[in-house]
Formats: C-alpha cells, structure tokens, sequence
C-alpha cells in the first residue's frame, strides 16, 4: 500500500483533481481511496488522467482541456459529478493498494506438478503466488512497463512469474541463500531471480527506447 499527501483540490466539469507533495507510482485505471480532503472528494474512484498542467475543463467532444502555461506536476484526475470547486490548498491522503492477479493458485501447483498434503502447503502456495504476482508487478513497473494488474501481459511474463513464484515455495523452511535439506551431498544455492526469469519479465533493462 502506498499512501500520498494531498496539497490541492479542485473540480471542474464533473472531474475531480487532486495535486500530490510528491511523485506518485499510479497509472491510469488504478484504483484510488481518496480520505481526509472532504465529502465532495472522499471515496473510492478510478484514476482517469495523471495530467501534469492545470485542467481547465471538458471541449464538446468530451475531450479534457489544459492549460500547459500552467504546470501541477503530481496531480489525479478522477470523474466525480458535483459542483465545480476552485482550486485551493487542502489536506487528505491518497491511497493505493494494488493487487495483481497474474497467475492463480491452481497454475502454481500444475508447475510444481505436485499434490498439495496438508493445509499449510495450501497456504504456502498462495503466498509463494501473492508475492510472485506482487513482486513481478512492481519489478517490471521499476523498469518502466506500464501493466494491467489483472491480465497478465504476455506468455513469457507469466512463465517468468510461475518460475518465480515457485522458487518461493521451494525455498521453504530455509535460511540465507540455500534451500531446506537433508542430503548429505550439501545445499543448492537458491537463486529465486536467475537470468531466465529476468529475461521472461523483461526486467533489468528498459521497457522501450
């Protein structure tokens, strides 16, 4: 979860914007818990517009208007049918909390291709997958790829994710960089981020040029 400081409000045309104190990790079509500004702002909205000038309104075409003389970097633009307020400075908090879907439990399990034995190996599994899905997100978000968190981008990404997520459930009962074991012959080294998961992701380099 990532909470953001409001500095100004202000809604134009049925649409809500809010500048933030500092940079926020949003895109377009997140999902955004807006508290502590007041009743016209407060709620729950999708992200329709990261727009970095002053937003002046709606053309006939329903097209958003800016003035780029004014620049307001950090702002969030959501549709919110009310008065049109003035902007002024204000306080509040913006909240996201996202939550990818890439690969579900039942795919973890068919890639470890085994038969879960208890309760805690189903928990397991779904940790090793909530975190394999987060991570995946977020590591591929840094390099700078813009994606859905619900569908998963590509084949290659979510066989990135299926590996990671295993490497995770793998790494049970371990500690520091080895895996949990009885053999005689010494421990592998866990390595949950080799080459090939990178390279499915696509991470570790730029998204584009």
């Amino acid at each position: 979860m990532a909470a953001y400081t409001v500095t100004n409000k202000y809604l134009v045309d049925d649409y809500a914007v809010l500048q933030l104190l500092t940079p926020a990790e949003l895109e377009v079509g997140a999902s955004i818990t807006v508290t502590g500004v007041d009743a016209t702002f407060n709620g729950t909205y999708t992200v329709y517009a990261l727009p970095q000038a002053l937003f002046i309104g709606v053309d006939d075409e329903g097209d958003l208007l800016y003035n780029e003389a004014v620049r307001l970097p950090n702002q969030v633009l959501y549709a919110k049918t009310a008065d049109n307020v003035e902007r002024v400075a204000s306080t509040g908090t913006v909240t996201y909390t996202p939550t990818c879907t890439w690969v579900s439990e039942a795919e973890v399990t068919a890639y470890l291709n085994i038969t879960v034995a208890s309760a805690n190996d189903t928990v397991l599994i779904g940790q090793a997958r909530a975190a394999a899905n987060q991570f995946c997100w977020r590591r591929r978000m840094e390099a700078g790829y813009v994606d859905s968190l619900t569908t998963v981008p590509s084949a290659d990404v979510k066989l990135g994710v299926l590996a990671y997520a295993a490497a995770c459930y793998r790494a049970r009962g371990s500690s520091g960089d080895t895996y949990a074991t009885f053999d005689g012959m010494g421990t592998p080294a866990v390595v949950a981020m080799p080459a090939i998961v990178k390279q499915l992701l696509g991470i570790d380099r730029p998204a584009v040029a």
